[in-house]
């Protein structure tokens, strides 16, 4: 895959004009606002990972419409103090896995939370665990078309929602800094922390690789390729659906939705990706809303991205964020 989309310099100035639902800011308080109605604590079970230095706990917390939603809870063995949490969550079509699975932000001495996503879970990695009770009108395979011609419907607006109701799990639970709160995600995880930044105030920052879920026009009309193709495959078969899909998806743009971030965020994005254009990524991280804000660029990765070079840069900046 070569260099397919922008120059870097057009890429740093790039700043579309995205169509903004005059109700998205309603929309989306009035959605937060119904999931935590239904109230409720997140609920954890001391699990035994096979490794003495860390503790992990299975929670179970109140998401979008109150259905459970599954989450590993991981710290320092024996540490007893309030500690910084990344919350994150995770890419398209994994789960929150096993149990033993996410050990490094523990064992860098911090505490961390991965998310289960809701009907994920099947397609790599060690599965998930969180069923997806919504319904959906006509869809194609995957999850970019269920509920695409409602945004009420929308499956993102309940995983979203899921997002922002682990914050609120996290903000019970025992040995959290509530002022040093991180959501992060690689991927469509990305595009969920970014959702997150937007609706809840107060994090520490957020940490977004490679995002899914932004500039979605954008992404149909460079890349044929999976998920964003689900998208392309149901509108060539449903060709009177175009526009209403749009506009759905309007209330579900990172581009959008990262201009109400308050947080500061360090972003990556990979110049040869070919499942979440440059393009899109600099859509989002161009127009987000919060301060300070970094960008690392890989030139030469596809949806890889920063991998193992990224997650060191991440821990670095937790680290100077929480100094």
């Amino acid at each position: 895959m070569a260099h397919y989309d922008l120059p870097l310099d057009e890429l740093r100035a790039y700043r579309p004009v995205i169509e903004e639902p005059a109700d998205l800011d309603a929309f989306w308080a009035d959605t937060v606002a119904e999931a935590r109605a239904f109230g409720g604590d997140p609920i954890l079970a001391k699990v035994d990972p096979p490794m003495p230095n860390v503790e992990v706990w299975d929670v179970t917390f109140p998401g979008f419409g109150g259905s459970p939603i599954k989450a590993w809870y991981s710290r320092p063995a024996g540490d007893k103090s309030d500690l910084p949490v990344i919350v994150q969550y995770q890419g398209y079509n994994g789960g929150r896995g096993l149990a033993w699975e996410h050990t490094f932000w523990p064992s860098a001495g911090y505490a961390h939370v991965m998310m289960d996503s809701r009907g994920q879970g099947s397609g790599w990695g060690a599965g998930g665990e969180t069923p997806d009770p919504g319904g959906t009108g006509a869809a194609g395979a995957g999850y970019m078309t269920r509920g695409i011609l409602d945004p009420a419907a929308y499956y993102y607006r309940r995983l979203f929602t899921d997002g922002v109701r682990a914050v609120d799990a996290v903000r019970k639970l025992p040995g959290v800094d509530q002022a040093r709160i991180f959501a992060a995600g690689i991927s469509q995880g990305g595009g969920v922390a970014i959702a997150v930044a937007a609706l809840v105030p107060g994090l520490a920052a957020a940490l977004v690789d490679v995002p899914f879920l932004c500039h979605y026009r954008r992404a149909l009309a460079v890349i044929d390729s999976d998920p964003y193709a689900e998208i392309t495959r149901y509108l060539s078969v449903h060709r009177d659906h175009t526009e209403r899909a749009f506009e759905t998806l309007s209330y579900f743009d990172g581009a959008t939705l990262g201009k109400r971030a308050t947080a500061p965020a360090l972003f990556s994005v990979a110049l040869m990706d070919d499942t979440c254009p440059p393009s899109t990524v600099f859509a989002a991280f161009n127009a987000w809303g919060g301060e300070p804000k970094e960008i690392l660029v890989y030139p030469y990765n596809r949806h890889e991205g920063g991998g193992a070079y990224q997650v060191k840069h991440q821990w670095q900046y937790v680290r100077r964020m929480t100094a």
